[in-house]
């Protein structure tokens, strides 16, 4: 096989805008955030510049919308240990990152459960506009208490009817987002007209969950929409993802996971929704540790895991999953259930010691593989080692592509490009230029 002809990957950097993201601890690593501060633009600037030295397609900013308080009932082992907190909003930061770079994309998470569908459409298009089409939209439905109690509900709908109501959701913004012909503006300065209301449409709807009527207040963004991005796991998400999404991120610790949800969602995207296969891109979670030498490397793992604090991850665990493990012995073995949170992130633990998920796993262990990265695959060595690791989940697992789990900021992303980038790009498995302006020309070229 050619260089030219091999499927090159497509790398996202997972982040938060925060003190800590997805490696809990990692604010006390001696190489986290050397004379950086989150909370300032410098900090955001420097880490989309490195990521788009390494050609990455985007930042890719996950969100929580209040500090995790399913752990006993509170959210003090949250604040005490940082778990995701403090953290941001994530949109904020869109324009410094875009304003930094001129190829690299934004993803921003936002929840679809208590913003009305005409205030995010306006908010998407503002920031397609502001970055020259380079956003994308990973569409959630709020699955913590701590989200729906911090506003205001004392009871979570159901995950069922939450995708009903995403559904609803998805179909007036993209109804906002059409409105507006590719002729309604005129600008004819002599008789004052700018744009044909003819051409601009009233959306009327009037449904279960959402009335809206008004015209979209945004004259279309480059993109058109934003790219929408979604992580659908359980029967119901994957349905969802396979309908409406560019992308699809998930997290399988092993090839053979990977390979079965790929096909799982060729299947869907084929029979259920009349798209091609291959069409979307299929991005999974991987956290590397990379340096010269292995032994290097591996020094570097332990250093990681030694900053994960217990307690803090079961806290960070029972807030995603929505079950309280401090009601559970630390030895006692975590079950495949059907949980309230995210459901595909808590079968990643299950199947984290055995592909077939026969290998029992305590809650302990649950706890330090998910404040880890989320249960994905930790690829650690030389360049060269990650480098085949990510060569066999794309040409054994499906993968389009990897969202790259940061550990400490921005050392990571800037070992991986320094180190990693080259190794990929010499094996012609990573974009050597970027060929679209925006980040949908990038994001689904081969």
């Amino acid at each position: 096989m050619s260089l030219s002809s091999k499927k090159k990957a497509h790398l996202l950097g997972f982040i938060q805008h925060g003190v800590n993201s997805h490696a809990t601890g990692m604010w006390r690593n001696a190489k986290d955030k050397i004379n950086y501060d989150f909370a300032r633009p410098r900090y955001w600037r420097h880490m989309a510049q490195t990521m788009e030295r390494g050609f990455f397609d985007a930042m890719f900013i996950a969100d929580e919308l209040a500090p995790y308080n399913t752990f006993e009932n509170s959210s003090d082992a949250t604040v005490r240990y940082a778990v995701q907190c403090p953290t941001h909003e994530p949109s904020t930061i869109v324009p410094i990152i875009t304003g930094a770079t001129e190829h690299l994309g934004v993803g921003v998470t936002l929840s679809t459960m208590f913003v009305h569908p005409y205030a995010m459409s306006r908010i998407l298009s503002s920031l397609d506009h502001l970055s020259e089409g380079r956003v994308a939209w990973n569409v959630v439905s709020s699955y913590s208490k701590s989200e729906w109690e911090a506003y205001g509900h004392v009871d979570m709908t159901p995950r069922g009817e939450r995708y009903e109501k995403m559904e609803e959701y998805l179909d007036v913004c993209y109804q906002l987002w059409d409105s507006w012909e590719p002729d309604a503006i005129v600008a004819d300065k002599a008789t004052g007209i700018y744009a044909d209301p003819d051409k601009v449409r009233v959306i009327d709807h009037d449904g279960k969950y959402f009335k809206c009527r008004g015209r979209h207040f945004c004259a279309p963004s480059p993109q058109g929409r934003p790219v929408i991005w979604q992580a659908g796991s359980s029967e119901r998400g994957r349905d969802f993802a396979a309908k409406h999404a560019e992308a699809i991120f998930a997290v399988h610790p092993g090839v053979d996971r990977m390979k079965q949800y790929a096909s799982d969602l060729d299947e869907r995207l084929e029979s259920k929704f009349d798209r091609r296969a291959g069409s979307v891109k299929y991005i999974y979670g991987l956290q590397t540790v990379v340096a010269e030498t292995r032994s290097e490397a591996e020094e570097k793992y332990e250093r990681i895991k030694a900053c994960i604090p217990l307690e803090g991850a079961i806290a960070w665990m029972s807030g995603h999953f929505g079950l309280d493990f401090s009601k559970m012995k630390l030895d006692e073995n975590v079950k495949n259930l059907e949980v309230p949170g995210i459901q595909g992130l808590f079968e990643s633990i299950i199947y984290a010691k055995d592909p077939e998920g026969k290998v029992p796993v305590s809650v302990k262990e649950a706890a330090l593989i998910y404040a880890q990265g989320m249960g994905m695959p930790v690829a650690v060595g030389t360049a060269a080692d990650i480098a085949d690791q990510m060569e066999t989940y794309m040409d054994e697992g499906g993968a389009d592509g990897f969202m790259l789990a940061a550990t400490y900021t921005p050392g990571c992303f800037e070992e991986f490009v320094d180190l990693v980038v080259p190794e990929l790009q010499r094996r012609g498995r990573l974009r050597t230029r970027y060929e679209g302006t925006t980040l949908r020309d990038n994001l689904l070229s081969s």
